[in-house]
């Protein structure tokens, strides 16, 4: 019951941020922040980017549903840090993602929908906690969630596109991206 009040709570402060706001600037502040926390964290933008090159070579549904488990892991993630819940592991989780993305690129993996919505699900709900828990102080929830969400959709999508590129070359080009990526992702677990 408690998790469902907190979960509420925080649905709750999503949709009514706006009335919140005390002071002016608070909106650019909260939007600006949101939008470059995944684009400086080298962790972040790599699993990201990772996700999207990833997703190409898995089926249509996939691929075209990628963007919504992205977002959603990241939402869900973020939504339980400002529920005041505890995720632990959550450094451990956000570099596991680049790690393992970067082992189903170098090794084309396909994987059926449900396993590859859910383990894109749950990198990212590390990802949002992690966002969700560094939100500045006086930042407004609803502009820095819209930040932070535009943000990762991009990342994501500039992933895909690049992924897209290498379709059409030789498969050696995405194993050695995936392979500078695993070997990134054990770079930061062992930092």
């Amino acid at each position: 019951m408690k998790l469902v009040t907190k979960l509420l709570s925080a649905a709750a402060l999503l949709t009514a941020s706006a009335t919140a706001m005390a002071h002016p600037g608070h909106t650019e502040g909260g939007f600006t922040s949101g939008l470059l926390h995944p684009m400086l964290g080298l962790d972040h933008l790599l699993a990201m980017a990772a996700i999207g090159f990833w997703s190409v070579r898995q089926s249509k549904l996939m691929k075209n549903a990628t963007p919504a488990f992205v977002i959603g892991g990241m939402v869900f993630g973020a939504a339980l840090a400002w529920g005041g819940l505890t995720l632990p592991g959550v450094e451990t989780g956000i570099t596991f993602s680049v790690l393992v993305a970067g082992i189903l690129i170098a090794t084309l993996a396909k994987l059926p929908t449900a396993v590859g919505g859910t383990l894109v699900g749950a990198f990212m709900l590390f990802h949002g906690f992690a966002h969700g828990a560094e939100m500045p102080e006086g930042a407004t929830l609803a502009a820095y969630l819209v930040g932070f969400s535009i943000a990762t959709l991009a990342i994501t999508l500039v992933g895909g596109g690049l992924g897209s590129l290498m379709l059409r070359a030789d498969s050696r080009f995405s194993r050695g991206v995936g392979g500078v990526l695993a070997v990134a992702g054990a770079y930061l677990a062992a930092a």
